[in-house]
């Protein structure tokens, strides 16, 4: 097994999209600028990010006077074929959560985590 430094630090877990998301999970309120900070990409690229997840479906924005109000889409789908099936939402949930475990997003607390898509297309009584 090679060191650690040999291959280099440079990569990440998630995406620049995944950071951003989870980003905007945490503080809906931010601004591109304080967005681009924490996630170390220009704010260039963060608001080319963010049109790309508005796109998708991932989430919504909304004006509010001079600021943007963003809504994240908790039930939406992952992209990749490996996760197929699964919502973003219970991973976003994880990764947004305070210490203490608690996530302030509007909305989510209503959010179908558990179940599949295909659980919902089944339901009849939704």
């Amino acid at each position: 097994m090679s060191d650690q430094g040999e291959r280099g630090e440079s990569w990440t877990l998630l995406t620049g999209h995944g950071h951003v998301l989870v980003e905007i999970a945490r503080h809906p309120e931010a601004r591109i600028r304080d967005i681009s900070a924490v996630v170390g990409l220009t704010e260039r690229t963060v608001q080319a990010i963010v049109t790309d997840l508005e796109a998708a479906g991932y989430l919504s924005r909304a004006r509010s006077g001079r600021r943007t109000q963003y809504t994240v889409n908790p039930g939406s789908l992952f992209r990749h074929p490996a996760q197929d099936g699964h919502r973003v939402g219970p991973f976003l949930a994880l990764l947004a959560a305070t210490g203490d475990g608690i996530i302030d997003t509007p909305g989510w607390q209503d959010a179908h985590f558990d179940r599949s898509p295909a659980a919902d297309e089944d339901d009849p009584a939704e």
